[in-house]
């Protein structure tokens, strides 16, 4: 374990971030401004969404194991969602944020603890290949079936889906809402695959190769990608609040 920075992974987590701060100000607009964008509900938009989270989710597994208090991090995290569902449903309760992705990297970094001393022992593509497949299997827990895509293979009891504990873990429970919602199920699978692919990079030795070069300012919004994250949807409401004031 290093507390070396990694400039490689700071500018991407950074221009993940910039897509995440546009994706959001769009969401913004189109479901609190009600401005009108059928392309924002298209395919193509879903694709975009879909590859933030993808990104940010196997980011931090790969960086799991770069620090030294996993523990101490995780409790962090967790502790910043928590604030943010506090925070949404105190003051936007039609748009509260309940498990939202804060709460899932938290849960996912602090289980990731004690599992560890047994991933370790594995080979890191097998665990890489394991975990992708497993990943894209559960990705229609929350609709009631395990399988692929929109083929399902197992349909789920639906007495699985019963309340809020199941609804954490991912058998989401009739009448749930929210609007960003990442269960353990199946997010957690994603994470352990960047946790791999780490394993794997430090196994063929390419981990100086993140260190080659960096955009400076691109990086500096990586590194503080939890206070920006925290603060982003609060700068992005009140420029918009203020614009339509204006503007109407």
């Amino acid at each position: 374990m290093s507390n070396k920075r990694y400039e490689v992974l700071d500018s991407i987590r950074g221009i993940v971030l910039i897509s995440m701060i546009l994706y959001h100000g769009v969401w913004d607009m189109v479901y609190i401004f009600h401005v009108r964008w059928d392309w924002y509900r298209s395919d193509l938009a879903r694709l975009w969404q879909q590859s933030i989270c993808w990104s940010f989710i196997l980011l931090s597994g790969f960086c799991w194991s770069l620090g030294k208090r996993q523990l101490r991090r995780g409790l962090i995290v967790l502790g910043a969602g928590t604030l943010v569902s506090l925070g949404t449903c105190i003051f936007m309760p039609d748009n509260a944020v309940i498990f939202g992705v804060l709460t899932f990297l938290g849960s996912a970094m602090i289980l990731t603890v004690p599992l560890d001393k047994y991933l370790r022992k594995w080979k890191p593509l097998w665990g890489i290949v394991l975990t992708l497949v497993l990943f894209m299997f559960t990705r229609g827990i929350n609709d009631r079936f395990l399988g692929f895509g929109h083929w399902s293979v197992i349909k789920l009891p639906d007495s699985w889906y019963a309340n809020m504990t199941t609804t954490f873990l991912g058998f989401r429970m009739r009448g749930f809402y929210s609007t960003d919602y990442f269960s353990m199920m199946p997010w957690f699978f994603l994470f352990l695959t960047g946790y791999f692919v780490h394993k794997l990079a430090v196994e063929k030795e390419w981990m100086p190769y993140l260190s080659v070069f960096r955009l400076r300012p691109v990086a500096w919004l990586g590194r503080y990608s939890l206070l920006i994250y925290l603060l982003h949807q609060p700068v992005i409401y009140g420029l918009l609040y203020v614009f339509f004031k204006i503007v109407k």
